[in-house]
């Protein structure tokens, strides 16, 4: 897993941090056809008691009014009933209906909680949502995705994808309007999208499970389960996983997490997910910086473990090649995985034309990490969501000894290897004078 790779652009934060020495790939994300707050009456989170009162609506107001809050979409209680129950960011308070003011609501706090600014509002009656029919894509996203493809972003966060034809829609979109290669992450957060997981999974670039939005759906006591069973699917189908909010949620206004929370983030890295994403902790959090540390150490010293304990994941990986050059392609990645946890190895260096061999190699979580040299900018973007790579853009040749040279010694310029250490060798680089049906061995080599 690696963190600080991926600079994530949200409606929350819009600075872009350049983390020096590393390739940053940046991922914009859209906020998606939902209910949110636009001002609650103060600057900064407020604490929403229990009992007191607020008056929820869509006009429009200079400055802030106290117990007033403003929702973005002028018809957000269209259909809403008195009793019906007000829910904040998946749970943080919850309130109930108790009178309709024309297209204003009057609610009563019955579950105090932190009020965040641009917290996202939900109904629910009788234990469902009783607030349905928001596209996936809302005008305002698509004026995002327009931007982010103006600006050469490398991924996009799809939220509230109910089905595979929304990512499909994207990925067409996108394929007209810029020549660069985009990636397309389904963001898991309804109950619909669980219903057809495999089909949109199979049609993203990527999952990221969005805990909170996902929590407001689920009941609390299966989200574990969902979250473990999503990562499991995602590694079987060699996709990447994004683990995403709440993570260190305590973080947005305390200097230091809670012991739960450092064993939240650890059982995500134990499950041997992608990537794991701060939200609020950075976005608007008093402790960005400091959280970003926590997530790192807790995150680095939960896979030493692991190592230690050799509690590699046995996954049974579905054969996902359909010709028998793939199927080759992933016989060789499992066996060189499996030869580099037991020699030991110090590091696995891939040269990938298009990035599908180190993308199998990450796959199946070994324990050094993964070197992958492309010649091709896209790949080298896209690997950097893959666990475990450290994607690198290097003029490759036919020379494979002339690769092999020239990448160790950038490596080791770097002060990532040294010598005496042992480096695993594979490749799916085909030379021209060669047939497709020429593979090339695992090979060991010390540094000298």
């Amino acid at each position: 897993m690696w963190l600080g790779l991926i600079c994530v652009i949200t409606q929350e934060s819009g600075t872009v941090m350049i983390l020096k020495g590393f390739f940053v790939s940046v991922m914009i994300d859209t906020e998606g056809s939902l209910i949110h707050v636009v001002d609650h009456g103060a600057p900064s989170s407020i604490k929403a008691e229990e009992g007191s009162v607020w008056v929820f609506t869509a006009k429009k107001f200079e400055g802030s009014r106290p117990f007033t809050v403003q929702a973005n979409y002028e018809g957000f209680s269209e259909g809403i009933m008195v009793g019906d129950e007000l829910v904040i960011d998946g749970g943080m308070a919850k309130f109930e209906v108790v009178e309709r003011m024309g297209n204003d609501l009057r609610c009563k706090c019955t579950d105090p909680g932190l009020f965040l600014p641009r917290a996202k509002l939900s109904f629910w009656r009788d234990g469902k949502l009783s607030y349905h029919g928001l596209p996936t894509l809302s005008i305002k996203d698509w004026a995002d995705v327009d931007f982010g493809v103006s600006e050469g972003v490398d991924f996009i966060a799809l939220s509230f994808v109910n089905d595979a034809n929304s990512v499909k829609n994207l990925k067409n979109y996108l394929s007209t309007k810029s020549s660069k290669s985009i990636r397309v992450l389904a963001k898991i957060e309804t109950l619909e999208s669980l219903q057809k997981l495999e089909e949109i999974v199979e049609a993203s670039d990527g999952i990221m499970v969005a805990r909170g939005d996902l929590g407001v759906e689920v009941p609390l006591e299966q989200i574990p389960t969902v979250q473990e069973d999503l990562t499991r699917l995602c590694r079987q189908l060699n996709k990447p996983v994004i683990i995403a909010s709440q993570l260190l949620e305590s973080m947005v206004e305390c200097p230091t997490p809670t012991r739960a929370e450092v064993a939240d983030v650890s059982e995500a890295v134990r499950q041997y997910a992608d990537a794991l994403m701060l939200s609020g902790e950075s976005a608007i959090g008093l402790h960005g910086q400091k959280a970003l540390s926590v997530l790192q150490m807790v995150s680095s010293r939960m896979e030493l473990w692991s190592h230690e304990e050799n509690r590699q994941s046995a996954l049974h990986n579905s054969q996902l090649g359909d010709t028998l050059s793939d199927c080759i392609a992933e016989e060789i990645c499992n066996c060189a995985v499996q030869m580099a946890n037991n020699l030991g190895v110090d590091a696995i260096f891939v040269y990938t034309k298009h990035g599908e061999m180190a993308s199998l190699l990450s796959r199946n979580r070994p324990y050094p990490p993964i070197f992958a040299f492309t010649s091709d900018s896209n790949a080298r973007m896209a690997l950097n969501l893959q666990w475990g790579v450290i994607p690198l853009l290097v003029d490759l040749s036919d020379d494979m000894e002339a690769n092999i040279s020239k990448t160790i010694d950038l490596i080791r310029a770097k002060g990532m290897i040294k010598e005496g250490d042992a480096v695993l060798l594979v490749s799916d680089l085909t030379p021209t004078h060669a047939t497709s049906t020429t593979f090339q061995s695992i090979q060991v080599k010390t540094i000298v």
